[in-house]
């Protein structure tokens, strides 16, 4: 965090230009930014605020960064005299980059749709390639509509470990394995290995995954508008806390828009798979993914890594407790979950700890997302 006492010492003019040593010390930002809105989100995330901004004698840190952005020179003029032909492939490319940012959040749930309607005409050895063939085109549709798009991580911030794609898989294999596994640990079993099938002795629960792949879509462009409103009313704000006021609800709106969505896809998949019409496990597995690539985006790592490792190792902790209470002595370690499910079902473990895990990354959301430096643009240090 900027020193401000420091920095008034080391001000050649003294007190009567406190500015002028911000400006040294942030100087390649100011260089940088192409308009006084990215300084402003720069000193924010070094620690200056609207009340320390009146050390500068500014009414908040918006007005400090426009008098930042004066102060620096700029080359003005504009070129032309330059060849013209380059301009012509770029509107080309920013023609066609509409359409594939439409189409490609639509692939993945295609191909899950088409894997699984091949599943269903197919048995044995034939079955088992089918769902591998299918698993590997939509990891990699997945792969492609995550490097594109408003669900893409920036460049600059790419180099930053996020660590939550191996979490992220194994809640999906609970989402289809878990539930089965669970009540049939209960019932004493397994006997043997999933069979593919939602009858066998380890039923599967495949309704999650077209659900959650078609949802890719939505998710898309329930993120693409809040970025796009967020950064829109960065223009509007006049202040720090202003602009944070403003941004909540948009935040909170993207994210009912999303859930919104995703329910009408899970209703819309039930009669295709025999299930319910309503599934809150897969509401709470799609708004942890949702709200955890929305901090990812913004470059906030951590606290989505930690809690999609913590409530994959709950989940897995579930039936091994189950199986635990079969060694001697160890009867009672099942007895929570037993109860659980008992009371509510299998799917009452995924709910409890998704959901969790969806709300504490929303509150956590909340105060970082609404944040100016966390919408300012990628290639600059954050």
């Amino acid at each position: 965090m900027t020193d401000l006492n420091e920095l008034d010492r080391r001000a050649v003019p003294g007190a009567a230009d406190p500015v002028k040593a911000l400006l040294h010390r942030h100087r390649g930002l100011c260089e940088r930014a192409v308009d006084p809105l990215e300084i402003a989100a720069g000193l924010e995330a070094h620690g200056i605020t609207d009340r320390t901004a009146a050390r500068f004698r500014h009414r908040d840190v918006f007005s400090l960064a426009e008098e930042l952005y004066a102060r620096v020179p700029r080359d003005t003029g504009t070129a032309t005299d330059g060849p013209a032909a380059p301009d012509a492939p770029c509107r080309e490319a920013a023609g066609r980059r509409p359409v594939a940012a439409l189409l490609l959040p639509l692939l993945p749930g295609a191909l899950c749709a088409a894997s699984l309607a091949v599943l269903f005409r197919t048995h044995g050895q034939t079955r088992l390639y089918a769902a591998a063939i299918g698993a590997l085109a939509v990891a990699l549709a997945l792969r492609a509509a995550l490097r594109r798009g408003p669900l893409a991580v920036p460049d600059g911030l790419s180099s930053r470990p996020a660590a939550t794609g191996s979490w992220t898989c194994w809640l999906l294999a609970y989402a289809v394995l878990g539930d089965g596994l669970l009540r049939t640990a209960i019932a004493g079993g397994p006997d043997g290995l999933p069979d593919g099938t939602a009858d066998g002795d380890w039923p599967l629960t495949l309704a999650p995954l077209p659900a959650l792949t078609l949802a890719c879509a939505p998710a898309t462009w329930a993120a693409g508008l809040f970025t796009t409103r967020a950064r829109r009313k960065l223009t509007s704000s006049r202040g720090l806390e202003d602009f944070a006021a403003s941004v909540r609800p948009v935040l909170l709106g993207a994210v009912a828009l999303f859930l919104g969505a995703l329910a009408a896809l899970v209703a819309l998949c039930a009669p295709f798979l025999d299930t319910g019409r309503f599934s809150p496990a897969v509401l709470a597995l799609g708004a942890l993914l949702f709200v955890a690539r929305l901090l990812t985006v913004h470059g906030f790592t951590h606290a989505p890594r930690v809690i999609l490792m913590l409530t994959a190792a709950a989940q897995v902790l579930a039936p091994a407790t189950v199986f635990a209470a079969r060694l001697p002595g160890c009867a009672a370690l099942g007895v929570p979950v037993e109860a659980l499910t008992t009371a509510w079902g299998p799917a009452a473990v995924p709910v409890l700890t998704c959901g969790a895990g969806a709300l504490t990354l929303l509150v956590h959301a909340s105060r970082t997302l609404t944040r100016a430096s966390a919408h300012q643009r990628p290639e600059q240090p954050r």
